[in-house]
């Protein structure tokens, strides 16, 4: 009778804590620095939609061209990366738990709302006096932005319970 063992599935190795532990306060500066160039748009967005003067709306909407690409997108791809890093290197997974998934699903319905429903390109090439039809939903999307950020700090605070992947 032969004996065999059998050996324990080998764990993919994880980064140390020295190489994780910086990364947490960068996802999280990028994170709110994300949040607060989202309201600078949504504040931007009210300033052009209820202002009388057409060249403070213009340079609104090329102010708030020049913050997309300067911050939004960036802050956007670093939040994610940092947030990648952390979900697939740390003990939380990208799988295991509801609210980890949830923040990546939030991230990743803010940047597909910026890239194909945001314009403020568009408004600024327009010039006054601009129509309602296109600055409401200007502030719809910025709005809607914040609301997911808010909603992704809030699942970073709390961590409801829930698993996706069922427990060994």
């Amino acid at each position: 009778m032969s004996t065999t063992l059998r050996r324990a599935p080998e764990r993919p190795r994880r980064p140390r804590p020295v190489v994780r532990r910086p990364l947490l306060p960068a996802h999280v500066v990028f994170s709110v620095g994300l949040l607060g160039q989202g309201w600078v748009l949504i504040v931007l967005n009210l300033i052009a939609l209820t202002t009388d003067d057409g060249a403070l709306a213009r340079s609104a909407y090329r102010l708030m061209e020049v913050l997309v690409l300067t911050g939004g997108i960036p802050l956007s791809l670093l939040s994610l990366v940092t947030g990648l890093v952390l979900a697939l290197a740390g003990p939380w997974g990208l799988f295991r738990h509801t609210w980890v998934f949830a923040k990546l699903l939030l991230l990743i319905g803010v940047v597909l709302v910026g890239t194909f429903l945001a314009t403020p390109d568009v408004l600024a090439a327009h010039g006054p006096p601009y129509p309602d039809a296109l600055q409401w939903p200007q502030v719809a999307v910025s709005a809607a932005q914040a609301t997911m950020l808010l909603a992704a700090t809030a699942l970073s605070v709390y961590r409801p319970r829930g698993s996706l992947s069922p427990r060994r």
